[in-house]
C-alpha cells in the first residue's frame, strides 16, 4: 500500500480528531481567550458528563443497540442513593457505591429485558426512561441540595491543576481504549455488533455480551450523575434532561453507527471535545443559547 494512501486511511479513520483540530486551530485565531489555560480546562470540565454518556450510548451502539434511557438513571441512580442515605444515614462514600450500583442494575434490567423479550432496544429503553423519570419526579418533587462535602469534591474538587471530574473522565477513556483495543473481551462487542449471528456460531455469548453493554452504559451514567450532582450540590428531578440526544451525537461523531459493529473509545472522545470546543467556541462569541442548541444540532 502507498504511503499516500494509507495516510488517507489514517485522516478517514480518524475523522474527528482532523475536525477537532481544525476547529481548535480556527477558534485560536478568531475566539478570544479560547487558548487561555483556564478555558481549555473548563472546555474538559464542562465535557466530563457528557463524556461519560458518549462512551457508554457508544458502547451500547458498538453491539447495535440503543439506550434513550442513559439521562433518567443519571439523575435516578444518585437520587434514590442519597434519599437511601439519609434514611438509614448511610456516610456518602458508601451512597456513592450504592448509586453506582443501582445504574448497573438498571442497565442489568435493560439488557436481560432486551435479550429475554427480543423486543426493540428503542421502545424498551424509552419505555424505562419514562418509568425512571416518573419516580424521580414522584421520589424527588424538589431538588435535593446541600449535599455532603464528598459528593462536591467529586464535582467540583480538584487534585493538583486538574478537576476530579477531567481525571475521571481520562482515566475512564483510557482503561475502557485498553479493553476495546487490546482485550478479546473487548472485540467481542464489536463482532457482536458487526454479525450477531457469525459471532454467535464462533463461540461468543452474543446475549451476555448485549447484556454487559447496557450495564456498562448504565454503570457511567451513573458516573455522570454523581458528577453532576456533585458540579451543583445538588440532586434536581431534570437532571440529565436533553443529554441522550447529545450522548447519541458525540458517538456518532466518534465513528459509531446505528448498525453496530463500529466505533472506538479515543473517537468517542473526540466526538465529545468537538462538540464541547463548540459550545464554549460559540458561548464565547456571544451567541444565544438557543442557537448554541441549534447548531450542535446541525453539527
Amino acid at each position: 500500500m502507498r504511503r499516500s494512501t494509507k495516510i488517507q486511511l489514517a485522516l478517514l479513520n480518524n475523522l474527528v480528531w482532523v475536525m477537532v483540530a481544525v476547529f481548535f486551530l480556527f477558534n485560536s485565531v478568531f475566539t478570544p481567550s479560547f487558548l487561555s489555560s483556564r478555558n481549555l480546562l473548563n472546555i474538559l470540565f464542562q465535557s466530563a458528563t457528557l463524556g461519560l454518556m458518549v462512551l457508554g450510548q457508544g458502547i451500547v451502539m458498538m453491539v447495535g443497540e440503543l439506550d434513550l434511557s442513559m439521562e433518567a438513571t443519571l439523575a435516578f441512580s444518585p437520587g434514590i442513593a442519597i434519599l437511601l442515605g439519609k434514611a438509614f444515614n448511610l456516610p456518602a462514600p458508601i451512597c456513592v457505591l450504592v448509586t453506582l450500583l443501582i445504574g448497573t442494575a438498571v442497565g442489568c434490567f435493560n439488557g436481560f429485558c432486551l435479550v429475554g423479550l427480543q423486543t426493540n432496544s428503542f421502545l424498551l429503553t424509552m419505555s424505562t426512561q419514562i418509568v425512571m423519570r416518573g419516580l424521580v419526579l414522584f421520589l424527588v418533587p424538589f431538588s435535593l441540595a446541600k449535599l455532603d462535602p464528598f459528593y462536591t469534591w467529586l464535582g467540583r474538587g480538584r487534585i493538583g491543576p486538574l478537576q476530579v471530574a477531567v481525571l475521571a473522565l481520562v482515566l475512564v477513556y483510557a482503561v475502557f481504549e485498553f479493553i476495546f483495543r487490546k482485550t478479546t473481551a473487548g472485540r467481542r462487542f464489536l463482532l457482536t455488533g458487526g454479525n450477531r449471528s457469525a459471532a454467535f456460531i464462533s463461540g461468543i455469548h452474543t446475549q451476555r455480551v448485549v447484556v454487559y453493554a447496557f450495564m456498562l452504559a448504565g454503570l457511567l451514567a451513573a458516573v455522570a450523575g454523581l458528577i453532576t450532582a456533585g458540579r451543583q450540590n445538588a440532586v434536581s428531578n431534570n437532571m440529565g434532561s436533553g443529554l441522550v440526544m447529545m450522548a447519541f451525537a458525540g458517538a456518532i461523531l466518534g465513528g459509531c453507527s446505528f448498525n453496530g459493529g463500529m466505533g472506538k473509545p479515543i473517537g468517542m472522545l473526540g466526538g465529545t471535545l468537538l462538540l464541547g470546543m463548540l459550545d464554549n467556541a460559540l458561548t464565547l462569541n456571544g451567541v444565544d443559547v438557543n442557537l448554541v442548541s441549534a447548531t450542535k444540532g446541525a453539527l
